[in-house]
């Protein structure tokens, strides 16, 4: 990845809690907890997995810059839904944590040396996970769910008529 890419996806990083923000304005005041489907999240689960997946995210980009081949735990995101039975949770507290957790993590990455962006961990799995994997993954990881919120608020309204 040159300097460049990595630059462009850290900007896409950054820019994450407010294209999730905008995402969710969008949900009619009726429809937070609505669900498409059984088994598909609401727009507020939505929010509160981002909140979730933020916090792991901190730790692995931090493990991967700090510990020598570290090894990254996954997680299985529906247990931790239904686990924590996300529609009991404050939604306005879960966006506090993903905007909170982009801007600490954004600005370690800004100051993170080329030697980090080579170096290697474990993920339980996908195997090998570097730094780059990392920004790939988690400089989209928003506007995927932002689409999904809005792409719900789209099943309310057809689902209304």
């Amino acid at each position: 990845m040159t300097t460049a890419e990595r630059e462009k996806l850290i900007a896409q990083y950054e820019a994450g809690p407010a294209r999730l923000k905008t995402a969710l304005a969008s949900v009619p005041a009726a429809a937070p907890q609505w669900r498409p489907k059984p088994g598909e999240w609401s727009a507020h689960e939505v929010v509160v997995h981002c909140a979730d997946s933020e916090t792991n995210a901190f730790t692995r980009i931090r493990f991967l810059a700090a510990e020598p081949e570290p090894v990254l735990a996954a997680y299985d995101q529906d247990r931790w839904a239904q686990t924590f039975d996300y529609h009991t949770l404050p939604l306005d507290v879960a966006l506090s944590v993903v905007e909170a957790v982009r801007a600490s993590t954004a600005a370690l990455l800004r100051r993170l040396p080329e030697s980090v962006w080579t170096r290697a961990g474990r993920h339980t799995e996908s195997g090998r996970y570097t730094p780059e994997d990392w920004l790939r993954i988690y400089s989209d990881h928003l506007e995927v769910h932002a689409r999904q919120i809005e792409a719900n608020v789209e099943q309310w309204k057809a689902a209304r008529r």
